[in-house]
């Protein structure tokens, strides 16, 4: 198992490089290749929490790293490297703040599009099969419960959000904004590897409920780009315990949503910017449930 370390990065400084912060990401641009430096954030309904979870950007960076090189022979993706022992040039004297929870990768044209497969109904696909029994405008058979596993996995894409909340989206929609060709290839790819990915998992006692992948034009072809499968972008679910009907426990950051959404029902937060502070209790909980997801998918 990979040390985590004990004080958390919430935000990185590495002087004279643009940079962009995402919820959880601080990604700099070298120009040729890009960083991805997973911090210690966490956000919940597109909000960032004030209190980090100590350690996570590095499980985060562990995770994908295991399903990019697990991956490779089947898709093409953007890492070249997790900065381990060797900073890149000019950056030495921050080794300590990259390593781990860093990726040196490819540069490629983002794809506007989430996309998103579900293998069982829950979540907001859930809420919406409830109203109109469809996913993202795709018909559904009558009678599922809650968290049921679907005949088949869906694709159910969404626009990407820089701020505020993604949007689900019909795929005749993303095809508009992202072009048929593009959208049917990268569908396709992301089923494929959500079949694959979600076969290892239930070896090892997880469910993957649903993931959402990230894609990028790199020449004539697109990339498996960002994260991938991790909890942060996945609903893992422990298996023995699987039970349909109702909301299940998880191995992701569904724990600290059904946190604030207690808050919420509470009156004490309406899920708007700034987030509460996180009590060490659920702090705690948290890291336990993401090292878990983890040790068990990468053996």
């Amino acid at each position: 198992m990979s040390a985590v370390h004990s004080a958390p990065v919430v935000q990185t400084h590495l002087p004279n490089l643009p940079v962009r912060r995402g919820k959880v990401r601080d990604v700099y641009d070298l120009g040729h290749e890009l960083l991805l430096v997973a911090t210690d954030r966490i956000s919940a309904y597109d909000v960032v929490m004030p209190t980090p979870i100590p350690g996570k950007g590095e499980l985060l960076t562990r995770m994908s790293k295991f399903w990019f090189d697990r991956l490779a022979d089947d898709v093409p993706h953007h890492l070249i490297e997790v900065i381990q022992d060797k900073a890149p040039q000019g950056l030495e004297a921050h080794l300590d703040v990259l390593r781990g929870r860093t990726m040196r990768c490819r540069k490629a044209q983002v794809v506007p599009i989430e996309c998103v497969v579900r293998g069982y109904v829950a979540g907001s696909g859930w809420k919406e099969y409830q109203r109109d029994r469809t996913v993202c405008g795709i018909s559904l058979p009558a009678g599922l419960q809650e968290c049921d596993k679907l005949p088949v996995p869906i694709f159910t894409p969404a626009t990407k959000a820089e701020t505020g909340h993604d949007e689900n989206i019909s795929f005749e929609r993303a095809c508009e904004i992202a072009g048929t060709q593009t959208m049917t290839l990268l569908r396709d790819r992301s089923i494929r590897i959500y079949e694959t990915a979600a076969e290892h998992a239930r070896e090892r006692g997880i469910i993957i409920a649903d993931t959402k992948f990230e894609w990028g034009r790199l020449g004539d072809d697109y990339i498996l780009i960002d994260e991938v499968l991790t909890p942060d972008s996945s609903r893992f679910w422990p298996a023995d315990r699987y039970e349909p009907g109702h909301d299940q426990d998880s191995f992701d950051k569904q724990y600290l949503r059904n946190y604030l959404t207690r808050l919420c029902e509470l009156g004490k937060w309406d899920k708007t910017p700034p987030g509460p502070e996180l009590p060490e209790e659920v702090v705690r909980n948290t890291v336990v449930r993401y090292r878990e997801a983890v040790d068990r998918l990468t053996d």
